[in-house]
């Protein structure tokens, strides 16, 4: 993760000298402060004061009180700030701020941004220039109801069974979203001096992410739903390897290491060719898998078991 974070830093800064506020918690709008950070943008991230009787210091994002690693990792370099949105002078400050802002991103409710003067029609109003990213649950009229990363993606048929999902799809869908959607601001406003409105919804971020599932690829018929022997997570003799032999000339590549005659892709649908990779596959070590990939070039990762 730290690879990755330092790549980032490392690339163009399209965001240089834009300045973004954050009013939004959790993991969605602070991940996608993290990009628009590694991207140049001078971020600032207002929360609410920490619960009551929380030591001092405690953070007014959950997201700081359950994973304060993944708080820090998307926090890091970011300064942030204390407001309480529902006192006087917690929108003095929050008006301040805004004064010389460029963007703001935040993930309440329609409803709840319109209690606390932060409705689109009031902030153009007030600010012009200024453009906002509002991430919400679902779009439209179901921005109102409650939902989560699970229920969204449970929505979009990307919950299969009972366990849960490998990891946070459509918040980090949506993080890229909204990352997206700033950009887009950005340059509309530097086209045209004004500020534009955007809503993020995690659940089309979700149903986006969803679409090869509903295009058939990835459904058990699919070439990349498991019909294709070449593209499958098979056992090993010492853990699990994800073979990825997809294109002709990967699956030709791995039929020739497993010695499998092959007459053409139809090969590669046949369960006689499933039977027998699987076969080959159980009996080598992820060390000779790893050896196996370089010197045949045949996509794949070993994995323990």
């Amino acid at each position: 993760m730290s690879s990755l974070i330092e790549a980032s830093s490392k690339t163009l800064k399209p965001l240089r000298g834009v300045r973004v506020l954050s009013l939004a918690l959790n993991l969605p709008g602070p991940a996608a402060l993290m990009r628009l950070k590694a991207m140049g943008a001078t971020c600032l991230k207002a929360e609410p004061p920490g619960p009551k009787g929380a030591p001092d210091g405690t953070s007014g994002d959950p997201m700081g009180q359950y994973n304060p690693q993944a708080y820090a990792t998307m926090h890091g370099g970011i300064k942030v700030i204390t407001i309480d949105l529902k006192t006087d002078k917690g929108q003095a400050a929050l008006d301040r701020e805004l004064a010389r802002t460029d963007l703001l991103i935040t993930s309440f409710r329609p409803s709840a941004l319109v209690k606390l003067g932060l409705g689109w029609k009031a902030l153009h109003k007030a600010y012009p220039a200024l453009s906002v990213v509002a991430i919400v649950g679902a779009p439209g009229a179901r921005a109102e109801d409650p939902g989560h990363d699970l229920t969204y993606l449970a929505d979009a048929g990307l919950v299969t069974g009972l366990e849960l999902p490998a990891t946070l799809f459509a918040d980090m869908g949506g993080a890229l979203m909204a990352s997206e959607a700033a950009l887009k601001a950005v340059l509309a406003q530097k086209t045209n001096g004004k500020g534009s409105f955007q809503e993020v919804a995690l659940a089309d971020a979700a149903a986006w992410l969803a679409l090869p599932r509903h295009w058939g690829l990835t459904q058990p018929k699919g070439a990349v739903g498991g019909a294709h022997a070449g593209y499958r997570v098979y056992p090993c003799k010492d853990g699990r390897v994800a073979v990825a032999a997809l294109e002709p000339h990967f699956a030709a590549a791995l039929c020739s290491a497993a010695s499998i005659p092959m007459t053409g892709m139809a090969t590669l649908f046949q369960p006689a060719t499933h039977a027998a990779i699987a076969a080959f596959l159980a009996g080598q070590t992820r060390k000779q898998l790893d050896k196996l990939a370089v010197a045949k070039d045949i996509p794949l990762h070993t994995l323990a078991g």
